[in-house]
């Protein structure tokens, strides 16, 4: 049983005008738990907790689409849960991070109402940010210590999998057909793994027209992201300058009759794919003439041999 009063208090927190009990739809969802998931990774009971906190006031969406006029929902209050008898694969007690979260009641909700209170949108998949990804079997972070255990099989009897810690960040929650935990569905963000944070990251830029939010996790990837494009441009650049001598080289080679700088001016305006393919075939004709004189100086060798005394 809620107390409708303390709720509406809680969700006037995030609203710029107080809202009236009568004006939102409220529900329960499990964000998600301590249990080994279909990816065999579980959060620690530490990073639940850290997550209740980092989750209240975040938002809910579809898909975890990147697109403001996706939002729906958010939540105002978070707590954990333990599971009374119940245990994870692990062997441990189970525990739940469960929301409630708040949408307007509009006619444009009223379907999206309808389908929650029918118990169709019910699987909810999570976004977020951690810090450590911890194998079971040895213990060492697999990012930053290296492991050679494989998440999924047993090794002595134990089954591997990643203990996921020290939650940065919390991002939003999305409503998902399948998701990856069984009783809830996670989708999970780590900041080392910056392809596919800067990925969202840029969806939401191309999404937002007027103004962009990003947090200090979010900024710090794509700052990152940003030094490592400007090093590989540098490196990038070193291997256009190089292969550009090299495709000059050949073809002054190959046209000797030619000036030289006639074959510089024109791989200078050359895209590095462009040279990669000048360069194989200028490679593959020397080598297809090569063998060819050989040949022919073994045949003649051969042709005159008869001859000698």
């Amino acid at each position: 049983m809620t107390d409708n009063r303390l709720d509406i208090e809680k969700i006037n927190v995030f609203s710029r005008k107080e809202l009236k009990e009568n004006e939102v739809y409220t529900f329960n969802l499990t964000l998600c738990d301590n249990d080994i998931d279909r990816d065999f990774e579980s959060f620690s009971l530490s990073a639940l907790n850290e997550l209740k906190e980092l989750f209240v006031g975040k938002t809910g969406i579809f898909d975890h689409s990147m697109k403001s006029a996706d939002q729906k929902a958010r939540i105002f209050d978070t707590f954990v849960e333990k599971a009374q008898g119940e245990k994870t694969r692990s062997g441990e007690a189970l525990y739940r991070l469960k929301a409630r979260a708040y949408m307007l009641k509009t006619d444009e909700n009223k379907q999206l109402i309808d389908e929650i209170e029918g118990g169709i949108k019910k699987e909810v998949s999570v976004s977020c940010s951690m810090d450590s990804a911890k194998c079971s079997i040895c213990n060492k972070d697999r990012r930053s210590e290296g492991c050679n255990h494989i998440a999924g099989r047993y090794y002595g009897g134990k089954l591997c999998y990643t203990v996921l810690s020290d939650a940065s960040d919390a991002y939003e929650f999305s409503f998902v057909a399948v998701p990856a935990q069984r009783k809830a569905g996670v989708t999970k963000a780590f900041l080392p793994k910056e392809e596919t944070a800067v990925k969202d990251i840029v969806e939401k830029m191309r999404a937002e027209s007027d103004s962009l939010e990003l947090s200090r996790a979010q900024m710090k990837e794509l700052s990152a992201y940003i030094d490592s494009l400007e090093e590989e441009a540098k490196l990038g650049e070193v291997y256009k300058k190089e292969l550009s001598k090299e495709v000059t080289r050949l073809l002054s080679h190959r046209l000797p009759e030619i000036d030289s700088k006639l074959f510089s001016s024109v791989v200078s305006v050359m895209t590095v794919k462009e040279l990669s393919g000048f360069k194989e075939g200028l490679e593959k004709t020397e080598k297809a003439a090569e063998p060819q004189l050989i040949s022919e100086e073994k045949t003649a060798v051969k042709d005159y041999s008869q001859f000698r005394i």
